[in-house]
């Protein structure tokens, strides 16, 4: 069986469509799928990126995150006034050459926009069924960027996208409810699980704690793109109102990951702040989340939150807003502490709560390990592998049935 995934975003790219996506890709072929993926055009200084800060106990990766796949790169520019997003170009002939080359038995257009638009149309004009991820909300999007007037003619472009493939996969009860909602035909919850094997306590690193200063600090962890979406100014003011409430205890922020709006966080940070930039998934990452104390954050705009669950499965307690995917992961006073949107004072007292309480911070971190534990991607993977043979079985079944011409 043979899948092309059509993706606007992919490594070296950073953001938790793109790590999805390659964890997809990696786990069919690991299935028994071929796989071929196209995916925008990277600059080389982007490509050849080594990562902000070598932290973990291991040399840098050699991984490039495609594994010697067959990769069709089309030319991309940077989105205005975020440079880290690509534009790919309209071109809609690399894509139909590419399903003429590799003859994919399915299209999973990953995303929404210029190539995954034209995935549907070059699969639709070449009879091939073709299937779409819901991994982000862009209607919430437009309002966070301050254009809410442009939601709803975002949303019903998602409508119409969603609404012509086979089969939409979305990671969270939430979003599938968004999703039907739009008009999308038939809808799969899948993609909430978290890699289990690479993410865990056992990383925790009295190396790492070392090289970052943390000293016996409690140590609260935020990774993530630094975008207005993502609600970071709501982190940094709650820690800062626990660090001026509390100066008794020793408390540090260490916040991993880059974006538009980081220049703008930076000058709002607590002086006791630790800025990483973006890390490297396999070998820095993993060590990072598992050396902190507890992970907090404050989107309300996940049709996920991966790193909830990557912070989960490293045994942190999670102090988060328990809306959009977070909602499906979060139990308040199990596995983490939940608090009200935009709301740093009850963030700040989470986070004080946790830095008092070492038997609330154990609890907690148990009942995170369960949560990740019960999530293991390996089993959202069976699962999307037995999905697609039946898309393509559904879609085979009903051309052989479908009256002949004349």
């Amino acid at each position: 069986m043979r899948v092309l995934y059509c993706t606007d975003t992919w490594p070296p790219q950073v953001n938790g469509v793109s790590v999805v996506t390659a964890l997809s890709v990696d786990g069919l072929r690991q299935r028994g799928w071929e796989t071929h993926v196209i995916a925008p055009r990277y600059p080389d200084e982007l490509t050849a990126s080594p990562g902000a800060l070598h932290i973990g106990d291991h040399p840098p990766s050699t991984r490039n995150g495609t594994g010697g796949l067959g990769v069709t790169s089309i030319a991309s520019a940077p989105l205005p006034l975020y440079a880290d997003v690509r534009l790919a170009a309209p071109d809609i002939a690399a894509v139909s050459d590419a399903i003429a080359r590799f003859q994919p038995d399915l299209v999973h257009c990953a995303t929404e926009f210029v190539i995954g638009r034209l995935g549907q149309l070059a699969a639709a004009r070449a009879g091939i069924p073709f299937v779409s991820s819901f991994h982000t909300d862009f209607g919430r999007y437009a309002s966070a960027y301050g254009l809410p007037w442009l939601a709803g003619s975002v949303r019903g472009y998602l409508g119409r996208f969603h609404a012509r493939a086979h089969r939409t996969y979305t990671p969270s009860s939430v979003s599938r409810d968004d999703v039907v909602r739009l008009g999308a035909r038939e809808v799969e919850v899948w993609g909430r699980g978290v890699d289990t094997g690479t993410f865990s306590p056992a990383h925790r690193s009295a190396a790492v704690r070392q090289r970052l200063r943390l000293d016996d600090a409690f140590t609260v962890l935020h990774v993530g793109r630094l975008a207005p979406e993502k609600s970071v100014d709501i982190v940094l003011d709650a820690f800062t109102r626990a660090a001026d409430a509390r100066p008794d205890l020793s408390l540090r922020l260490v916040v991993a990951g880059a974006g538009p709006s980081e220049r703008h966080l930076r000058a709002l940070a607590h002086p006791s702040t630790s800025w990483l930039g973006n890390l490297r998934r396999h070998d820095e990452l993993p060590a990072l989340y598992a050396s902190a104390d507890c992970f907090a954050f404050a989107s309300t705009t996940e049709t996920l939150g991966l790193v909830v669950l990557e912070a989960m499965a490293s045994g942190l307690p999670v102090i988060a807003v328990a809306e959009g995917g977070v909602r499906d992961h979060l139990r308040d006073r199990v596995n983490g502490l939940a608090a009200p949107a935009r709301d740093a004072a009850a963030l700040a007292a989470a986070i004080i709560a946790l830095a008092d309480d070492a038997a609330l911070r154990a609890r907690l971190s148990h009942g995170a390990l369960i949560t990740a534990q019960a999530l293991d991607w390996s089993r959202e993977m069976d699962r999307l592998d037995a999905s697609y043979r039946e898309v393509c079985s559904d879609a085979r079944a009903t051309r052989e049935t479908r009256p002949a011409a004349g």
